[in-house]
């Protein structure tokens, strides 16, 4: 698909979304110039209507935004990157232009992060040291993780229950990277079922 530049008189509005969580960061405008040096360099850069000139997200704050995919509406005339946010993105310092960051989508933040300590090798990291203990090591805490939450069920203490809940989900993140599987790969699997 192709942007109509000519029907959007040369700007075409642009929704920046974060690839791991999928929460709106920001709203921005784009000419042709713009989104042609977003795809070659792999970094947003927008036409600024204030400035009248390109700009890059982060050229001055150093908070770039980096390109995982470039999705074009059905009507050729909007745009939705997805992206990995260097750091905060609105100029006020919040997360999001539209606010703080938000728990809903946080588990693929996490799951990435796992994966960064995990690949980095980051000495006194627990994620690192429970995954060169091997996959029987991660396997028993996901086992024991599940236990405590399972007992947590039974009693009356939300705070425990949800503090396990987490533990849970944590420990299965990991049992997932030393599995060399990914979340979405078991959101996929629950998709087709629902089906």
């Amino acid at each position: 698909m192709k942007i109509d530049f000519k029907k959007t008189n040369g700007l075409v509005p642009v929704i920046i979304q974060d690839v791991r969580t999928l929460q709106v960061l920001m709203l921005g405008y784009m000419n042709e110039e713009a989104f042609n040096k977003t795809k070659d360099e792999g970094i947003v850069t927008f036409f600024s209507r204030s400035k009248n000139r390109l700009w890059t997200k982060g050229e001055e704050s150093g908070n770039f935004l980096k390109v995982k995919n470039i999705q074009i509406d059905c009507d050729q005339d909007t745009v939705l990157i997805k992206v990995i946010p260097k750091n905060t993105v609105c100029h006020t310092g919040s997360f999001s232009c539209f606010g703080e960051k938000e728990s809903k989508g946080f588990l693929y933040e996490l799951e990435s992060k796992i994966a960064q300590r995990i690949d980095d090798r980051v000495d006194g990291s627990y994620t690192y040291s429970l995954f060169q203990k091997g996959i029987n090591k991660v396997a028993q805490k996901v086992g024991e993780e599940a236990v405590e939450l399972v007992i947590e069920a039974k009693d009356d203490d939300a705070d425990l229950f949800k503090n396990e809940a987490a533990d849970l989900l944590y420990h299965f993140l990991i049992l997932l990277k030393a599995k060399n599987f990914t979340l979405n790969e078991i959101e996929e699997i629950l998709l087709d079922r629902n089906q």
